[in-house]
This record gives C-alpha cells, sequence and structure tokens, in this order.
C-alpha cells in the first residue's frame, strides 16, 4: 500500500482515494477528479473583488503529481472543469495549454457539469474529448451529478463534500470522499470551493483528506 492513499473496494473493483483529491483505478489506468473551476480566481477578478494568486498554478501541480504517482494513461474530469466563460482569460488557456504539453500523451476525456454548459466548446489546444453527459466503463458510471443508475456504481462530483470531525476543544472541517450505496461523490479537486457536509447513512462510508493522507472517519 502506497503511504497516504487509502484502498477499497468499490462494485467488485479495486480502487484507490488519493490524498490529491482524485480516484485512481488502477486496473483500467484511470485518474479522476472532479470540479476544478479552472478560471474562478480570473472570474472573481473581473468583478473587481481581489484574491491571491496562484490558485490554478497549485492545482495543476497537485494534479500533475496525481498522475505521476499513479501512472495513469487516462484522466476523467467529472464535471465543472471551467467556472465560467470569462474566467477563461488568454493567460488561463495559456497556462493550462503548458500543463497539457507536459502530458501530452494522456488521454483526457471531460464529463460535462452544470458550469461547463457556460463554455460551448473548450480551447482545441487543450486535446480534450468532450461528453455532454455520463461515461460508462466498466461497473462504474462517471456523472457530474451524483443520481444513481441501475447496474453500475456512480462517481460523481457536484456537491463538494465536506466532514466536520472533533476532537475534544478541537474541530476540523475537511473535504471527503463520500461513498453511499450505488453512488460515490468526489471531493472538488480545487483548493478554492466551498463544499456541503455530508449527512452520513447508515451504510456510507466517508474518506476525509487529512493533508498528505486520505483515512476513514
Amino acid at each position: 500500500m502506497v503511504p497516504g492513499r487509502c484502498q477499497t473496494r468499490v462494485a467488485d473493483a479495486d480502487v484507490e482515494l488519493l490524498p490529491e483529491r482524485a480516484l485512481h483505478w488502477p486496473q483500467a489506468g484511470v485518474l479522476a477528479v472532479a470540479d476544478l473551476h479552472w478560471g474562478k480566481t480570473e472570474s472573481f477578478q473581473q468583478h473587481g473583488i481581489p484574491l491571491p494568486l496562484g490558485v490554478l498554478d497549485d492545482d495543476l501541480a497537485r494534479l500533475s503529481s496525481a498522475l505521476t504517482a499513479t501512472g495513469a494513461r487516462r484522466l476523467l474530469l467529472v464535471g465543472d472543469l471551467v467556472h465560467s466563460r470569462q474566467g477563461l482569460t488568454r493567460d488561463v488557456i495559456s497556462r493550462v495549454n503548458t500543463w497539457r504539453e507536459a502530458h501530452a500523451s494522456l488521454e483526457v476525456v471531460l464529463i460535462r457539469g452544470n458550469h461547463d454548459r457556460h463554455v460551448r466548446t473548450l480551447p482545441p489546444i487543450w486535446r480534450m474529448e468532450d461528453r455532454e453527459e455520463v461515461l460508462d466503463e466498466g461497473p462504474f458510471r462517471f456523472a457530474h451529478h451524483p443520481e444513481p443508475a441501475a447496474g453500475r456504481y456512480v462517481w460523481a462530483g457536484h456537491l463538494h463534500p465536506m466532514v466536520r470531525l472533533t476532537g475534544g476543544a478541537d474541530r476540523l472541517r475537511l473535504p471527503c470522499f463520500h461513498l453511499r450505496p450505488g453512488v460515490g461523490v468526489l471531493p472538488a479537486f480545487s483548493a478554492f470551493t466551498g463544499g456541503m457536509d455530508v449527512r452520513r447513512g447508515r451504510k456510507d462510508r466517508v474518506y476525509a483528506v487529512a493533508g498528505t493522507a486520505v483515512v476513514e472517519v
């Protein structure tokens, strides 16, 4: 077992939950992430809201780290890749293109989310396959919205799940993987997002992203 990762079995398939906020399906050579919201900082800045620079670069570096560590051949973007049309500035497009060139042999597929629908077409230089609804592979369905599908386990995003932990006087609120019967919700990949506290069902499993490790809580 690689330190920091959490290995589990879902729908008779072995998967790994990564502290980079990514899902790794080793058998298929797939890395999946959700809710990257590229260009969010730039979108807010255009509305006169000053925000720190470097969010996109940090997220791209973390994505590269996950790809290198796993050796994944395919990257599935499970919705809300971009935040808004206004956020796709020339600089954002260029920086993402530089990252894409560093992973030239990687197959990248976007399964569109609600934010992605504000952008009619992705920049061609990013070389990404564009799916409108869902992607079915093996026992899994990858879709932005966490809705059950007959005969498949669904990996989704959209909700930006968070879990609250308490220990005496200490309290933490951490991004998490929320695995329900039939549907698993990935944490928002971007560090610059809000989140929704999970409501745990009796058969649910929750895995918190705690720094450089993923732990079941």
